[in-house]
């Protein structure tokens, strides 16, 4: 069943209600609906069809739902781009993809006009995606598709070099969609803020999709400003919205804080991509008068389906992605030798859902290198505590093993920063002759003089045992992190390799 047939529905239960809105531009259900018939139709004309790929290379906006609604109408396969790639980063997109078209904001265009070596494709800019009354245009017949047939590329953030392309189906999207309305018992009456670019897996799979598929509302901002999402969380009457911890934390700088703010009409705010603290948790239920905190957790290869923590939870087991999977999702911790952790233990997540992605496009041999038995492995190593919680230790690849001792780099870059004087860091591990591998802390030092090893040896004893120690401390001007901001530790390990070793003892 083709995924659009959702949106569909929806529009058929309430043609007039919004559903989308955009500062003062608001589309209803209806006029939604309509656009994406006639785009449909000008897609068809243009010689896409079924099978094709269409990216979107697009600030957040209505049109970027008419256009993906369009594109699924004639059997095409959605590509959602960051908006914030470079010219070669979108040449491989876009070559990977086989894009025939792009979909794209009119000042993004410029970026694209660079792209060389992509292929052929076209450049529709989305400012021609126009309202009018469903009566101005013929339907188009949808086209009907199985289930196991692809509707969207998601491509990942690449801390390991080249994105690769997770594939996911009508039938895994739909899956995905059904899965968080039920876990967060959505309903018609959302009125979703999606603030976070959409084309990230979350937002767009979890949060945009469930909202159409119960009838909500989206409301949009192009870009997150804090400004522009605290006025947005009073005068939309926002009931959920979907963020990293930074976007809740960076409103608190405001002069006076959240006084005097009204958020009643907000029910939910969900979190994910990192943790949140006790101290910090406590001061945002304060801030935002609301204990309806949920913490998030999944992979965009799962849909991105995982975990949560619920609002009972933040306080008592703050940092935890929780204990339980999402309904529908199964999930295990598993060690080295295949076996499920048990308390105090430390082993991979592994998670399973008819919501997992049907695999990596044009790469069979990675699929199979995460994928088994339906069991998505996700290469991040976590903690079971006495209740039974996960806490997030490392990601598996960046596990560093130092005479035969497992460092988690994790626990010693929360040291690095607890001890002051260091903007930014990282922690890899780095070949040694006799230890296997050395502790080396990357850090961007704070405004002022650079720590010294002498100094944060000091700052980090008794807050680490001895073999955890940084051995190295590598100074840099900034971290070279993706597009969504993760940390590419490869490519600190490759800068840094040649560096010579230092003793480990």
């Amino acid at each position: 069943m083709n995924i659009v047939s959702i949106i569909d529905a929806s529009a058929r239960r309430d043609p007039a209600k919004p559903l989308a809105q955009c500062r003062s531009s608001i589309w209803t259900y209806a006029e939604a609906v309509a656009a994406s018939h006639r785009e449909a139709q000008r897609l068809s004309e243009a010689g896409v069809g079924q099978g094709d790929s269409v990216a979107i290379f697009s600030r957040n906006r209505p049109e970027f739902l008419v256009a993906m609604m369009a594109v699924w109408r004639v059997g095409a396969v959605l590509v959602p781009m960051n908006h914030k790639l470079a010219p070669p980063e979108c040449a491989y997109i876009l070559e990977h993809s086989g894009a025939k078209l792009v979909y794209a904001d009119p000042d993004l265009a410029e970026v694209l006009g660079k792209v060389e070596g992509a292929g052929t494709f076209a450049v529709t800019l989305l400012d021609t995606i126009v309202r009018s009354s469903e009566g101005n245009a013929l339907p188009f017949a949808s086209v009907e598709v199985a289930d196991a047939v692809p509707a969207e590329i998601l491509y990942t953030s690449g801390t390991t070099g080249n994105p690769k392309g997770c594939v996911h189906s009508h039938g895994t999207m739909r899956t995905t969609a059904t899965q968080s309305a039920l876990t967060f018992a959505m309903t018609a009456d959302e009125r979703m803020l999606i603030a976070m670019p959409i084309w990230h897996a979350a937002p767009l799979n979890n949060f945009a999709m469930s909202t159409l598929l119960v009838g909500g509302t989206i409301v949009m901002l192009p870009e997150y400003e804090p400004e522009a999402f605290i006025a947005s969380l009073q005068e939309d009457r926002i009931t959920a919205y979907f963020g990293a911890p930074v976007s809740f934390s960076l409103p608190l700088a405001r002069p006076g804080g959240l006084a005097g703010c009204d958020f009643s009409s907000v029910r939910a705010l969900f979190y994910g991509g990192g943790p949140i603290g006790a101290e910090l948790s406590q001061r945002l239920a304060a801030e935002y008068q609301t204990d309806r905190f949920f913490q998030v957790y999944g992979m965009t290869e799962t849909g991105p389906s995982g975990t949560v923590l619920y609002p009972h939870e933040q306080q008592a087991k703050a940092g935890s992605i929780g204990r339980c999977a999402q309904p529908g999702v199964d999930m295990r911790v598993v060690d080295e030798a295949g076996r499920d952790v048990e308390a105090d233990g430390v082993g991979e997540i592994w998670l399973r859902s008819a919501g997992l992605m049907t695999g990596y496009l044009g790469n069979d041999e990675a699929t199979r290198a995460v994928v088994e038995d339906g069991w998505y492995k996700t290469g991040d190593l976590a903690r079971v505590d006495a209740d039974g919680y996960l806490f997030i230790v490392d990601r598996l690849k960046d596990m560093i093993i130092t005479g035969g001792e497992n460092v988690y780099s994790k626990e010693v870059e929360d040291a690095l920063m607890a001890a002051g004087g260091i903007a930014d860091c990282a922690v890899i591990g780095l070949p040694h002759p006799e230890w296997g591998e050395t502790v080396v802390a990357v850090v961007v030092p704070a405004s002022g003089a650079a720590p010294t090893p002498a100094d944060l040896q000091a700052a980090l004893q008794g807050r680490l045992a001895p073999y955890k120690m940084p051995r190295r401390l590598l100074t840099a001007d900034t971290l070279p992190r993706t597009p969504t901001g993760k940390v590419m530790k490869h490519a600190l390990r490759a800068m840094f390799a040649a560096e010579p070793a230092h003793s480990n003892a």
